[in-house]
C-alpha cells in the first residue's frame, strides 16, 4: 500500500512541476532555466521543513516518506537542472552557467537550512 501512495504522491508532484514549469517559462524566455530553478528552491525548502517536521516528531515516517520521497521527489528536477547547466556550456553561454550553477548549489542549500529553522521553531 506504501508503494501505491508515493507512486500517487511522486505523479501529484510530477503534474505539479509540470503547472509550474509551464507557467514560469510563460512569463521568462530568457537563458537562465528560471523554472527548474524556482521548482527546486520551493523543492528544497519544503524538504528541510519536511525534515525538521519528522525529526522533531510532528509528523510520522510515513507521511514524511509519502511527502518527501513521493511529492518532492515528482516534483523536484535535479537532473533537468544538470541538463540545462551542461546545455548552456555546450552552447556558449559560460556566464549564464556559471550563475546557474552556483545558484543552483548555493539557493537550495541557504533553502533547506532555512525549511529546517522554520520546520524546527517551537521544539
Amino acid at each position: 500500500m506504501t508503494f501505491l501512495l508515493v507512486s500517487l504522491c511522486g505523479g501529484l508532484g510530477a503534474m505539479t512541476r509540470f503547472v509550474v514549469n509551464t507557467s514560469v517559462q510563460r512569463w521568462w524566455a530568457r537563458a537562465f532555466p528560471m523554472s527548474t530553478f524556482i521548482i527546486n528552491v520551493i523543492a528544497t525548502f519544503c524538504a528541510g521543513i519536511a525534515a525538521a517536521a519528522y525529526a522533531t516528531n510532528a509528523v510520522d515516517h510515513n507521511v514524511y516518506l509519502l511527502f518527501v520521497t513521493g511529492f518532492l521527489g515528482g516534483f523536484s528536477t535535479f537532473s533537468t537542472a544538470i541538463n540545462e547547466m551542461v546545455s548552456l556550456l555546450r552552447t556558449r553561454k559560460f556566464a549564464t552557467a556559471a550563475s546557474y550553477i552556483a545558484a543552483t548549489i548555493l539557493v537550495p542549500l541557504l533553502c533547506v537550512a532555512a525549511g529546517w529553522w522554520i520546520g524546527s521553531l517551537g521544539h
